[in-house]
């Protein structure tokens, strides 16, 4: 082979930094030592990878079309070593389990804990690498092949990705427990109610507006808040209703600081999804802590 996985590695990471001083500083090796081995790669191929613009170095076509199947060979060749035991104590018996998940927040925060409580409580010495945010960082972190799956809580729309559904996610409607009962809430009463939202790019903000808008056509007024345990706390406050899912407003609910409004829409749920990068292999391990049928990803 010509090309080498250095090579490779130090195009992907000024693809991600954007200059070669930035990109050495990442990987440890001077900017002098960062040029040359991407030039070595670039006379290599048959057209440069990046477009010069000043100081920084902007992917081209050529670039886009490589970085991903770079970045699946990367993190390959990452999977092979740890396989291998490279760094590993050899006197054990195996290498110890590495598993790294993205999850969106209500995912990551309230289904996913007591999941990985069981694996670890069978393997001990499993790694778990847990990382949230909302739909849209999930994504990307599958794209960038730093998770080995991610778990979102609405639609992907990114290409390239395999996406698969995984479970439902019912969804309830909460107001301050300390709030006047009042009459039922009509569809007209809700629509004018001052609803608590997630921030745009949240699969929670796209569930919501998917199962209430077909109903009530607009929200009146709205605050936008950046967890779901903001709106939690605000919707306690008494600032607003909320459509949340029922597994992150269970404590609120048990505590008696909000109480979920009987209204008549119809149940209200959501699907949620696991996205995967087709470049990256997923450990049994994983498809069972997430209950996926073990040739869930077999066309993938």
């Amino acid at each position: 082979m010509h090309l080498t996985l250095r090579q490779w590695q130090v195009f992907v990471a000024v693809a991600d930094a954007g200059t070669t001083a930035a990109a050495g500083a990442q990987l440890a090796l001077s900017q002098s030592a960062t040029s040359a081995a991407l030039n070595e790669l670039e006379t290599q191929l048959p057209a440069p990878l990046f477009d010069r613009i000043g100081r920084r170095l902007v992917l081209n076509a050529h670039g886009r079309a490589l970085l991903d199947p770079a970045r699946a060979l990367l993190v390959a060749a990452a999977d092979l070593e740890t396989v291998a035991g490279v760094g590993q104590d050899h006197r054990l018996d195996q290498v110890p389990l590495q598993l790294r998940i993205g999850a969106s927040t209500t995912i990551g925060n309230y289904l996913l804990p007591a999941r990985v409580a069981v694996l670890l409580a069978d393997n001990p010495l499993a790694q778990v690498d847990l990382r949230i945010g909302n739909s849209a960082d999930v994504v990307a972190a599958v794209q960038r092949l730093e998770v080995d799956l991610g778990l979102i809580e609405g639609p992907c729309h990114e290409s390239g990705l395999q996406v698969l559904p995984w479970r439902r996610d019912a969804l309830v409607i909460v107001a301050a427990a300390g709030a006047p009962p009042g009459p039922t809430p009509d569809l007209a009463g809700l629509a004018n109610a001052r609803w608590l939202l997630r921030e745009p790019g949240s699969g929670t903000r796209e569930a919501v507006e998917q199962a209430l808008l077909p109903h009530l056509h607009h929200f009146g007024r709205s605050m936008q808040l950046g967890s779901t345990e903001a709106i939690k706390q605000a919707a306690a406050a008494g600032l607003g209703v909320a459509c949340l899912s029922g597994h992150a407003v269970a404590d609120l609910v048990a505590l008696g600081t909000l109480r979920i409004l009987d209204t008549p829409l119809p149940p209200l749920s959501r699907q949620l999804w696991v996205v995967r990068h087709p470049g990256k292999q997923v450990p049994p391990a994983l498809a069972a802590l997430l209950d996926l049928p073990p040739d869930a990803f077999a066309h993938g």
